[in-house]
């Protein structure tokens, strides 16, 4: 009985140290399928066109919806402010392009309004945000770039602006590809036209 007691005992340490200091196998093989799950998601991401920047249900926005009706209805003006934010926020992150462009109207009436840098670099972000989810991408970056002005370090700004090239840069290698394949379709079409009057 002796020796089987040590035996679990021995198994229940093994259990416990393996817990805390896994094998390092595990470790390389989890690392080594981390790097790869993260090529083939870059890689997928490029084709599909997927981003870092989160979407917002319907649901969310309309809780910040009835949250801005409720606020509007003798709230701080601070509150209102933050309630309207929240409902920007969700609006510009938005899969529904009418939300999009909702959103942007709103971040745009509240940038002109008063407001303490920190304020405004958030609406200007969210505003890239909206833009950037329109399509208008060099309007994005400009705003963006804008961000960046008043926190050089912001890394959501940063991150923003990296997507934002990226996506410039993948359209652009897609809009290279559309006119090399015209170009070839018209000396293509060209060089027959041609083999057929001889």
């Amino acid at each position: 009985m002796s020796p089987r007691v040590s035996h679990t005992r021995q198994s229940r340490l093994l259990s416990f140290f393996d817990f805390l200091y896994p094998p390092l196998s595990l470790l390389l093989v989890s690392r080594t399928e981390a790097k790869m799950a993260k090529f083939f998601e870059s890689v997928g991401n490029f084709f599909t066109g997927d981003d870092q920047i989160p979407w917002c249900d319907r649901d969310i926005i309309a809780g910040c919806e009835r949250e801005v009706a409720e606020a509007n209805k003798g709230s701080s003006d601070e509150f209102k402010s933050e309630c309207m934010m929240r409902l920007s926020w969700a609006l510009v992150h938005s899969r529904q392009p009418e939300d999009v462009q909702r959103g942007i109207a709103m971040l745009e009436a509240l940038i002109s309004g008063p407001s303490n840098p920190l304020q405004l670099r958030e609406r200007i972000y969210l505003l890239a945000v909206g833009y950037y989810r329109s399509g208008d991408y060099s309007k994005s970056r400009q705003l963006v770039e804008r961000c960046l002005e008043i926190a050089p370090d912001w890394r959501q700004a940063l991150t923003l602006k990296k997507t934002i090239e990226d996506r410039i840069t993948k359209d652009g290698v897609i809009g290279i590809g559309i006119a090399a394949t015209a170009v070839g379709l018209v000396a293509g079409g060209i060089a027959a036209a041609l083999v057929r009057k001889k």
